[in-house]
């Protein structure tokens, strides 16, 4: 046995701690080149900083994501940097809209893809986008959720995207999301990812997007022009309408609703990148 070696291994491990940081995973440098070196890519956070700092991008721009409503503390474990920042209670993180370029993404035919590494605990929680439901009568734009169950999207990866940044006429709420067939798993990595390519929105779980037969959409019978509701398929989702320039926030780790911010992401975000175009099927498998 190599004793000078375990010797050394051990101050390696009593000098982490003497500086008050537990060892931590090394992530995963060649994941983070692959999203780096893919096309359309705006925005890349790897949730490296520590609490009260700005959350930097790689990317087309920094877009420093600051803390609202309390601190958003850093855990060492991630899946791209060996950290990930924590999202309890209601702390959030948030880029002014006058401030995100070309994280803005809008227009009729215009594509785009959101990615995240969650380890999500349960409720519904949004991971992130421009996406605020009340403001304005709403600026709903695009966003990423975990489990959105009043359209039968719950515990299943959910694509939003909005036109008018308004409900869904005639109903209380947007109901234009895909929702992925698999189920996501609480208290485990995941890798959840949503595309629109102007037409169609998809929702992928750990690199694959799964078909769902057409279904009777809860919460529509009743509304006019639907006394027997609405019957589509949630993934893909059809919308052709396209993202409006609606003047939302950035935000990571809740939305603003009618009662104030709320669908609180709980759990940790290692990582979330946002492209300016719909990432196909073998890009997307590539990240997980």
């Amino acid at each position: 046995m190599n004793y000078r070696y375990l010797l050394v291994c051990f101050l390696l491990f009593l000098a982490a701690f003497s500086f008050g940081e537990t060892p931590h995973k090394t992530g995963n440098p060649e994941l983070i080149s692959k999203i780096k070196s893919t096309s359309g890519l705006v925005a890349l956070w790897d949730f490296k900083e520590k609490a009260g700092k700005p959350r930097k991008a790689f990317g087309k721009g920094k877009f420093p994501l600051t803390e609202q409503k309390g601190t958003v503390p850093r855990e060492n474990e991630g899946p791209l940097s060996g950290y990930s920042a924590i999202f309890r209670d209601s702390a959030f993180l948030s880029l002014p809209n006058n401030m995100t370029g070309e994280l803005n993404i809008h227009g009729k035919n215009q594509g785009v893809t959101l990615m995240a590494w969650v380890k999500w605990e349960g409720k519904t929680g949004f991971v992130g986008g421009m996406w605020n439901e009340y403001a304005s009568g709403g600026k709903r734009q695009y966003g990423l959720f975990v489990s959105l169950p009043y359209y039968n999207g719950g515990d299943q990866v959910c694509g939003h995207i909005s036109s008018t940044g308004k409900p869904t006429p005639p109903f209380p709420y947007s109901i234009d999301y895909s929702a992925s067939k698999q189920i996501v798993e609480k208290s485990k990595w995941q890798f959840v990812a949503f595309t629109y390519d102007g037409q169609y929105i998809r929702s992928y779980l750990n690199g694959e997007s799964e078909a769902r037969e057409p279904e009777l959409i809860d919460h529509t019978k009743g509304f006019p022009g639907y006394p027997e509701g609405i019957t589509h398929s949630k993934n893909p989702y059809f919308f052709p309408e396209g993202m409006g320039n609606n003047g939302s926030d950035f935000t990571v780790g809740a939305v603003l609703l009618a009662r104030g911010m709320g669908n609180y992401f709980r759990g940790q975000i290692g990582g979330l990148a946002v492209f300016n175009r719909a990432l196909n099927p073998e890009e997307i498998a590539k990240f997980k």
